[in-house]
């Protein structure tokens, strides 16, 4: 199958990318720099020059393909209503080439989307007021084509993507502890975050290209729900440093941003039970915490 792919050289798209090339599929990747058409090729896919601003280059991109993976994200986050209109406009882009075809296309979400203080399942509708309800836009674009004869499906991954190199939410955490000398949580930590290594995550966005129903929401999700609390005590004992509760008002002066200091203390776990028996996907690498403990998080100095 010859798959073109978004945001295949970000931090989870490289895993992918080689994940596709060594199950024997073909990558075509885009590319809207020189060094990440290295990076592509160094991978073993071919580099695709265009941006997700270039409506003809992923228009062409997806015409010459027999699937399109979308992980691309970005913008200012300072204007979440122009980021979810970049990344409606882009999906809608992609995805007309494919109509009335079957072929499939899969579109990244995250899990976040999903209400606060439960575990949701693949079947429950996101929370449209809720801390990530901007991504929602991108899950119905993708999933209206459907109904236009598209294999599309959506993969929810959780915000915590873990493994070597990370420089995501944990990292921004782990550098927060260095910098202020405490490793924080928001009230008794007991707010729980889903987590997937991203070998596993690669794994379930191929599946999801070669076997995921039309109309499918998938959770990338290998653990529902680790406490906040255990990660930042795991990190208090990697980095030798006392753990310290924080009130909300108190968080969002101590964490990067008010923003990062609500998603830490978000409640958001969520069952991944149906996209396991729906595509026989089965995590197998390292936990988050085993991550923490025994991976490079905690090696180096401050970031």
């Amino acid at each position: 199958m010859h798959v073109f792919v978004t945001g295949g050289t970000g931090q989870t798209g490289p895993t992918v990318v080689a994940e596709l090339v060594a199950a024997g599929h073909k990558v075509t990747g885009l590319a809207r720099s020189d060094a990440a058409a290295a990076r592509l090729e160094s991978l073993g896919a071919t580099p695709h020059h265009g941006s997700l601003d270039d409506l003809d280059s992923l228009r062409s991109g997806a015409a010459a393909a027999d699937a399109v993976l979308h992980m691309a994200y970005g913008g200012d986050f300072s204007d979440l209503d122009g980021m979810t209109r970049r990344d409606r406009t882009a999906i809608e882009t992609l995805g007309r080439p494919l109509e009335h075809s079957g072929k499939p296309f899969v579109v990244t979400s995250g899990t976040l989307v999903m209400p606060a203080g439960r575990e949701s399942t693949e079947l429950d509708e996101p929370d449209t007021a809720g801390i990530a309800a901007f991504r929602i836009a991108g899950e119905r674009a993708c999933l209206d084509f459907a109904a236009r004869g598209v294999r599309a499906s959506v993969v929810r991954l959780a915000p915590t993507v873990h493994g070597p190199d990370d420089h995501g939410f944990i990292p921004m955490l782990i550098a927060t502890a260095r910098k202020t000398g405490v490793s924080a949580y928001v009230g008794d930590g007991t707010n729980r975050w889903p987590a997937v290594h991203r070998l596993d995550a690669a794994v379930l966005f191929r599946l999801a290209l070669e076997k995921a129903p039309a109309g499918s929401v998938l959770h990338g999700a290998a653990e529902s729900g680790v406490t906040l609390k255990s990660i930042a005590e795991t990190i208090a004992r990697g980095l030798d440093l006392p753990t310290a509760s924080l009130t909300p008002a108190e968080a969002a002066g101590h964490f990067v941003s008010p923003f990062m200091a609500t998603a830490y203390g978000f409640d958001g776990p969520v069952s991944s039970a149906h996209t396991r028996e729906l595509l026989g996907w089965t995590p197998t690498h390292p936990t988050l915490l085993q991550d923490l403990e025994h991976g490079d998080y905690l090696a180096g100095p401050a970031s």
